[in-house]
């Protein structure tokens, strides 16, 4: 399986807000924290030189730390779940780790998926991506409040937005806090610009591609990720 795993390219040169290449662009778990008994389910987005950009289940997932609970984390109907162990072990998890009581255990996934072509992976165990869950404290993921493209409201995932050509700078917008949110606006139409700001704005020349997708994701600082996709062309 890890053979498969190579995912994303440390020998890249693209812009990163670009999509239009193969790697893992975002890993969610749903929810990003969980308390002692709950389940979380666990998928990505995943971006492709030739391809849509999908979100899908990864192929494989392992425990990295800590060790002491490396069997809560199971393929579950395709999917992958990882289910929070009892507070007497969330508490061993603790010592292990060297944590101070009373504080959430950091869970560390590494997450890897099959790809149709071969790129490189960006560390030494084959994992295309790193997620942490929060054990003993409750969280959910991060909501898309304001988000607009172009001064309005955009449509539903997957539907399309037309933009103007030329140098007409497009705003995109999302509510976020810039010291503590971290936000990535990624297109494979046009050029973007301040692609990790929650205010952005993208151009399309007449050299640039016109047509192709536009990506938000947002993250927070408790391990939340909340992500939308959408058809972009220009005319």
């Amino acid at each position: 399986m890890l053979l498969l795993a190579l995912v994303a390219c440390n020998a890249d040169i693209d812009e990163p807000w670009k999509l239009d290449h193969d790697r893992i662009i975002a890993v969610r778990t749903d929810p990003p924290s969980i308390l002692a008994g709950e389940t979380s389910t666990l998928d990505l987005l995943a971006g492709f030189a030739d391809n849509p950009v999908t979100a899908r289940s990864p192929d494989f997932v392992q425990v990295l730390s800590p060790t002491s609970l490396a069997d809560i984390v199971a393929p579950d109907a395709g999917g992958w779940t990882i289910t929070a162990p009892s507070d007497d072990r969330i508490a061993a998890a603790r010592t292990e780790l060297n944590i101070g009581g009373g504080l959430p255990v950091p869970l560390t996934l590494g997450v890897a998926a099959a790809w149709r072509n071969p790129v490189m992976s960006p560390n030494d165990k084959g994992f295309g991506a790193t997620k942490t869950v929060w054990l003993g404290v409750s969280a959910t993921n991060p909501a898309l409040d304001g988000l607009t493209i172009n001064g309005v409201e955009p449509p539903g995932d997957g539907e399309e937005i037309v933009v103007p050509t030329g140098d007409v700078k497009v705003p995109l917008f999302v509510e976020a806090d810039d010291r503590r949110d971290i936000v990535n606006w990624l297109t494979s139409c046009g050029t973007m610009h301040d692609f990790d700001l929650h205010s952005a704005y993208l151009t399309v020349g007449p050299d640039d591609p016109q047509d192709g997708e536009l990506a938000l994701v947002k993250r927070d600082d408790h391990g939340g990720v909340a992500w939308r996709v959408w058809k972009l062309r220009a005319q």
